[in-house]
């Protein structure tokens, strides 16, 4: 008797969504953010296989900078991971791939099916995705490397595509002819016409053993450096991290460049499910709902005579009077104005920003931390104001300060006050003074979260200036 099939979902949680900055950050990127819908991209990006034959508990493969948001995101929806794997740095898909191969292997599934998924892409018709890698799974268990190619309507540049051969692969799909890197808009109309042509959407299906011998062939330096790195990984909490020096040697390469663009095994299943990459903000555009004009509205937003445009607050009011085609995004610390056309240059803008070492480019007001997050008042020259955000049962590390002092008002739930070995239970109204060097920590031990002002007065604010003595997350006793 045939054992039955095992799904392995793969969550690739990397990347930073320059292109729909000022929202997408370097700490906050676009996969953690709630774009389409009211769940963030990664939950949706999980939720949506539920139903599918075998499914299994998913391997995320993580930045480390991330690893407390993907967690909690994941523990939100109720889904507990198979794995979380850390990445020291990142070194695009192939060795993220080869790590979720070789880690199926270690707990004995060398012939699960790996189902590799970015935890960023927006899939409209759920039921019809999950059919589609239904029909793909007889290929896969064949030992076919599947590719999905989305059957195109338009001939877009910003995709790469993939040409399938007309014959049969022998299991009901086609073998992959060739990839083709972002073409021209000329040669984007030529694959439209041609109809052997569909966009690269950067989903796989295929055993775990299989993509391991097509790496040790077409990709040995790959697959060596990340062997190594996971055989030294260790267990941090619920995390596995990654050994780094191992790892930072393994090139930069995608899975397409590195084993599908050479593999004889590579298979292709057209798919037509309503999926988008959300590259940009006109293409987030094109995935929301419009209003009569063509408009996509979220959040305080007023407008007047105003057609084929997405208008976004995320703090303060947004009033747009006889506009078309345009993108405002407004947040905390910057305003995003672009034509609908000239949205994908704002990676460019991003990398200006970057250069300059602008600060809105990192992070926005809110700040996440594995206990909660904070949010970021005003400040001044030796002074800044924070309002901190505490989840029940959870606590800061014990630290201190070399050069700022802290006062704690609490205005929502019970504080626990660590202070030089003191403990004060603070209630709503109440406060605590942290003098400068004092050992301290701040728990919550009641169950609705803790919110307290947080006034900072020092000769620097910065957060490195925080020496850790205890901590429950595994974070370095000094950052």
């Amino acid at each position: 008797m045939a054992s039955p099939t095992v799904v392995i979902p793969v969550v690739l949680c990397g990347g930073v969504g320059t292109r729909l900055w000022p929202l997408s950050r370097s700490a906050y990127p676009k996969q953690f953010l709630s774009l389409v819908g009211n769940r963030t991209m990664l939950q949706e990006t999980v939720l949506r296989l539920a139903g599918l034959a075998g499914l299994q508990p998913p391997l995320l493969v993580c930045n480390n900078a991330h690893r407390f948001i993907a967690a909690e995101q994941m523990r939100a929806v109720n889904v507990e991971p198979a794995a979380v794997l850390l990445e020291p740095v990142g070194r695009n898909t192939a060795p993220a791939v080869a790590v979720a191969s070789l880690q199926a292997m270690a707990a004995g599934q060398d012939d699960a099916l790996l189902l590799v998924l970015a935890a960023d892409h927006v899939i409209a018709d759920a039921a019809a995705f999950r059919a589609t890698i239904n029909q793909a799974i007889p290929a896969a268990l064949g030992g076919r490397l599947v590719t999905f190619g989305v059957t195109p309507t338009a001939p877009e540049t910003g995709y790469g595509y993939i040409e399938a051969d007309p014959r049969s692969d022998g299991f009901g799909l086609h073998p992959v002819r060739r990839f083709v890197e972002k073409p021209s808009r000329e040669k984007a109309q030529a694959f439209l016409t041609h109809g052997s042509f569909c966009w690269n959407s950067g989903i796989f299906l295929f055993r775990a053993s299989v993509m391991a011998k097509e790496l040790e062939r077409c990709a040995p330096d790959v697959l060596h450096a990340v062997r190594l790195s996971l055989q030294q990984a260790h267990t941090d909490l619920d995390f596995l991290r990654l050994e780094p020096e191992a790892f930072r040697r393994c090139p930069a390469i995608s899975i397409d460049v590195a084993v599908m663009e050479h593999t004889r095994l590579g298979s292709v299943a057209p798919m037509t499910a309503g999926w988008s990459d959300v590259g940009n903000w006109s293409t987030l555009w094109q995935q929301g709902d419009h209003d009569e004009q063509g408009n996509t509205v979220c959040g305080r937003v007023l407008h007047e005579d105003v057609r084929n445009s997405y208008l976004r607050s995320e703090h303060r009011l947004v009033v747009g009077l006889g506009l078309e085609d345009l993108v405002v995004v407004e947040t905390n610390d910057a305003v995003l104005v672009a034509r609908r056309d000239q949205t994908r240059s704002v990676k460019q803008v991003v990398e200006r920003l970057q250069a300059a070492g602008a600060r809105e480019t990192q992070a926005n007001q809110r700040t996440h931390r594995p206990w909660g997050y904070y949010d970021t008042g005003v400040d001044g020259e030796r002074w800044q104001v924070k309002k901190i955000h505490v989840k029940p049962g959870c606590s800061l590390s014990l630290q201190m300060h070399h050069h700022r002092a802290e006062h704690w008002v609490v205005v929502e739930g019970t504080a626990c006050v660590e202070r030089d070995g003191d403990t004060l239970l603070l209630s709503e109204n109440q406060s605590a003074y942290i003098p400068l060097g004092c050992r301290h920590r701040l728990s919550n031990p009641g169950r609705i979260p803790l919110e307290l002002i947080e006034v900072q007065s020092g000769s620097y604010l910065g957060e490195d200036d925080i020496v850790r003595f205890e901590d429950h997350y595994g974070r370095h006793t000094s950052s």
